[in-house]
């Protein structure tokens, strides 16, 4: 047992304590029981808001997955004009976050903007289309969130597929056969897990849903927490929205593996290409550009349009102060949750006790809780350690102690590392599987520990995962809204949060350039990220 108990025992212990806090915090409060208005929530307006919350998600699933499997099996297919790039065309939404494309969406869709002079240009002058209701909201969140299943797809399908298509040819099947048959079934895991990252990501929308109309969960649980001034009814809706969550990832998970479809590893023989008649070419191009004009073409086109509109308005120091802002803490809570990507990696397999091997799994189901749920469940307990401060700095010490974690940067961050710690393990978690364990159990065999072997064989090795995993977590960063709102101090803001607060006074023109300024900032970093796991691809192929 005494040998059981060493050093890293301990560390993964804290650390699994560290990231479960919040989730512990709210099972725990369910206990004090809901606020005076819950029978009221519950007979008058919860059906409402969770069949909202569940049609959201069907909806924006079911558009997701026709727009980011079609186009994957065009990109990986087809032989079309400028195929090049489409591949990384097609993954530019998710430098857009939705609450952003729905403001953009209701400018082109109001009156006098882009779609009600086109109406009137063709003799249609006074119709308008409404985009805010729920149809609009699953338009805007499936052409901003499909590339999370493009991605997944097209992988998939172009380095599982060749013999699989070759097998197909032999037997008789044609083109269309082969797809439904065989290859949609060999991808379906990688299809749900794309999918049900789209789910998490709908039921973690605020923004959007706030601003088209939508009660959703997630928006009941800001109205409880701020309007009713009901903590505990909030923690009861995040308790239930989160219960969703996991329905969700019970469904994918029975889903997937109802049959068992797998390959051991990438095939030797990538998908064939086929070269389509110019007409058919050109109409291939089209269906697989459309995703990217619908989810960042026409979107920026309209931003581009109000900044310059605005800009003498917006432009100012403060702006730029706020830009500064956002950029540090991203930069900050990406190296800080690398940081700890690293410990819930390695962490496990260094300690001795069998226990805790997979502890892992607990350190990344952050990113399964929606924004404001997590938000909710680390004000509760950081809040609860302050008071715990004031008074031990109060009796000892006889000193006035101001808040140490609640509402400053200190809990904002942590809320960070724990919501996006998932989106930090999975690049390097895949980097280090395909690195492998012999050269690191060599060199723990020439007598070196294992930080000294992590320092100088598995991190120069792992440096494409790292600065993956660095990238990706400070993109979401950047966009996120819903645990900001939330968490931030107040003399504390971001470009996410200046955007909507333009939006919510109804200066949405205005929000045009915070907007575009969370867009140039992941913008950048995702075509370089998108560039070197190309290049890393092809020398591993060469």
């Amino acid at each position: 047992m005494r040998r059981d108990g060493n050093k890293w025992s301990i560390l993964t212990i804290i650390f699994v304590v560290f990231v479960s806090i919040p989730l512990l915090t709210l099972f725990l409060k369910i206990i004090d029981g809901p606020g005076e208005s819950w029978k009221h929530l519950v007979k008058n307006v919860l059906l409402g808001y969770t069949l909202n919350s569940v049609g959201l998600v069907l909806g924006s699933a079911l558009f997701s997955l026709l727009l980011g499997v079609s186009s994957a099996w065009i990109v990986s297919r087809y032989h079309i004009p400028f195929k090049r790039y489409l591949e990384w065309m097609l993954i530019l939404p998710l430098t857009i976050p939705s609450y952003i494309t729905a403001y953009a969406y209701a400018g082109v869709f109001d009156y006098g903007g882009p779609l009600s002079s086109l109406l009137a240009s063709v003799g249609m002058e006074g119709t308008k289309l409404d985009i805010m209701n729920l149809p609009g909201l699953i338009f805007v969140l499936g052409i901003s969130l499909y590339p999370y299943v493009y991605v997944a797809s097209r992988a998939v399908f172009l380095y599982q597929s060749g013999r699989l298509m070759e097998a197909s040819k032999l037997l008789g099947a044609n083109e269309r056969k082969t797809f439904i048959k065989v290859v949609l079934p060999m991808a379906r895991p990688a299809i749900f897990g794309g999918l049900l990252l789209v789910v998490m990501e709908v039921l973690n929308d605020y923004g959007a849903a706030k601003y088209f109309g939508v009660n959703t969960l997630t928006t009941s649980i800001f109205r409880a927490w701020f309007s009713l001034e009901e903590p505990a009814t909030a923690v009861f809706l995040s308790v239930i929205l989160l219960a969703l969550v996991f329905v969700f990832m019970l469904i994918e998970r029975w889903l997937r593996g109802a049959r068992s479809y797998a390959m051991a590893s990438k095939s030797d023989i990538r998908l064939p290409q086929l070269h389509p008649g110019p007409s058919q070419g050109i109409l291939l191009f089209l269906s697989a550009f459309l995703p990217v004009l619908l989810g960042f073409v026409i979107p920026v086109s309209q931003l581009i349009y109000w900044c310059f509109l605005t800009v003498d308005k917006t432009a100012s120091l403060s702006f730029f102060g706020i830009a500064l802002q956002s950029l540090g803490i991203a930069l900050l809570t990406a190296a800080l949750t690398v940081f700890c990507v690293l410990l819930a990696v390695y962490l496990p397999k260094w300690n001795r006790l069998k226990m805790l091997k997979g502890s892992t799994s607990l350190a990344i189901m952050g990113y399964a809780i929606p924004g404001a749920v997590l938000a909710i469940g680390v004000m509760i307990p950081s809040l609860a350690l302050d008071r715990w401060l004031i008074r031990l700095g109060r009796e000892i010490f006889d000193a006035k102690i101001g808040l140490v974690v609640n509402g400053t940067i200190m809990g904002l961050i942590y809320a960070y590392v724990i919501r996006f710690l998932a989106v930090g393990y999975k690049p390097f978690a895949s980097s280090q599987l395909k690195l492998g364990s012999s050269i690191s159990e060599s060199s723990r065999l020439l007598g070196n520990g294992p930080v000294r072997t992590f320092l100088k064989i598995d991190l120069p090795l792992l440096k494409t995962g790292i600065l993956s995993a660095f990238v990706l977590v400070f993109v979401d960063i950047m966009k996120e809204l819903p645990l900001t709102l939330i968490l931030k101090p107040y003399d504390v803001s971001t470009l996410a949060v200046k955007a909507y607060e333009y939006a919510s006074d109804e200066l949405i023109m205005e929000a045009s350039l915070p907007s575009l300024g969370i867009i140039a900032t992941g913008l950048v970093p995702i075509i370089f990220l998108n560039k070197l796991l190309l290049n890393e691809d092809q020398r591993q192929s060469t």
